[in-house]
């Protein structure tokens, strides 16, 4: 109880500090205002440390720092618990692939969790509220491309994107998109969290590279939705679209879109 208590003081330091404060608008119209940093959790809920660092990404997503900073959290579930106890209901082999591309270059000891990938570039412990801090500190200094999400029409299983692209620096841009539930949960019915509800907000449910890029530009791409993706009105969904130069390297602009 009193490690709890500990935790929620820490939670509340961190917001204090960064001087948070909600979004007045979450880009609806996908036009970037300020700078949109990316923050990738790798988390399961068959690890009993992982708790806290969905709480903290639950703390930040959709916040805005004092520098003027849109913090997009995407909380991505990776498989390698799956065969200890429970079998995480939103983790994909390809987040789990993700991240190893990842902890070739940025992490000595390899990929764990929880791990949080900021905009490509730092690597840290899931729950480390002061390498976040850090982190977002360093990347406000750092130049952003402008990329807009135009306009998004949506089918039955697919939908027409268009957005565009300016300012970019690097000679290659992949472009990514990524599709999330607005909050999940689950009563966890075995292994480390056995007993416990856990939730999770802006859960990715697909991620692709829809196109690469070696200029400025607008596009219209098309997007396969996940099956009953718009279906599910309970707690909404949002549309990630980032920048990232090739191999999975620095995030140099992104935008959001609630759906």
């Amino acid at each position: 109880m009193r490690l709890r208590y500990l935790f929620a003081l820490f939670i509340g330091f961190l917001v204090t500090e960064l001087h948070w404060r909600a979004a007045a608008q979450v880009d609806t119209s996908g036009k970037q205002l300020d700078s949109v940093v990316i923050v990738e959790l790798f988390t399961s809920e068959g690890c009993s440390s992982c708790p806290p660092a969905d709480a903290l990404l639950q703390q930040v997503h959709l916040k805005r720092t004092s520098a003027g900073q849109l913090i997009v959290g995407l909380s991505e579930h990776v498989t390698y618990w799956n065969n200890l106890g429970w079998k995480d209901p939103y983790s994909e082999e390809s987040f789990t692939d993700r991240q190893e591309v990842y902890a070739s270059r940025l992490s000595p000891d390899g990929a764990y969790t929880p791990q949080i990938v900021l905009n490509g570039r730092d690597q840290f412990v899931g729950s480390d509220g002061s390498a976040l801090q850090q982190a977002l500190r360093n990347d406000a200094h750092r130049k952003h491309s402008d990329l807009k999400i135009e306009s998004f029409v949506p089918q039955a299983d697919s939908a027409d994107l268009k957005f565009s692209l300016a300012g970019s620096e690097s000679k290659r841009l992949d472009i990514v998109a990524v599709l999330t539930d607005d909050m999940d949960h689950s009563n966890v019915l075995r292994g480390e969290n056995a007993g416990r509800n856990l939730q999770h907000v802006s859960v990715v449910r697909s991620l692709s590279r829809v196109i690469t890029l070696d200029r400025d530009s607008e596009q219209t791409v098309h997007l396969s939705l996940p099956e009953d993706f718009l279906q599910k009105k309970v707690g909404g969904h949002h549309l990630v679209l980032f920048a990232q130069e090739p191999n999975q390297g620095p995030i140099v602009g992104a935008a959001i879109l609630q759906l």
